[in-house]
């Protein structure tokens, strides 16, 4: 006696009439390295976003120094004091330092950027960020 195999009715599942088979995966496999090309591109530009507003908090630190009448070196060392920036890429420039009481005064901070994410890192320029913040000097209390 014969055993009939049974077999099921319809097209067997992940073929079609014109041999696509696994054509999903090839296309996953395909694109996904664009993805995270594309995802990687947007935590560097997060990096830089968070850097720059480092950077314009470090010029009102500054600023903010110079203003109640401190020298070039604490408005220096004001800048520098922010937290996140690494002190060795920051230059500050001083405007009107030292002028009589009710002047301005503006503090220039830049603050070079490296891009260093994986891969998209190596593609990219480092960045100068730059922030200015200007302030009136204050009056002897």
């Amino acid at each position: 006696m014969r055993l009939r195999r049974h077999r099921p009715r319809g097209p067997i599942v992940g073929t079609g009439p014109t041999g696509e088979t696994g054509q999903a995966t090839v296309e996953l496999v395909l694109s996904l390295p664009v993805v995270v090309l594309v995802l990687l591109l947007v935590v560097q530009v997060g990096v830089v976003a968070r850097s720059q507003v480092l950077v314009v908090d470090a010029a009102r630190q500054g600023a903010r120094s110079a203003a109640v009448g401190g020298s070039v070196a604490e408005v220096s060392a004001a800048a520098r004091a922010t937290p996140g920036l690494v002190g060795g890429r920051i230059r500050v420039t001083v405007t009107g330092a030292g002028g009589p009481r009710g002047s301005d005064v503006a503090v220039t901070v830049r603050y070079r950027e490296p891009t260093d994410v994986a891969l998209v890192g190596g593609l990219l320029p480092d960045r100068e960020l730059t922030a200015t913040v200007t302030m009136r000097l204050e009056e002897p209390p």
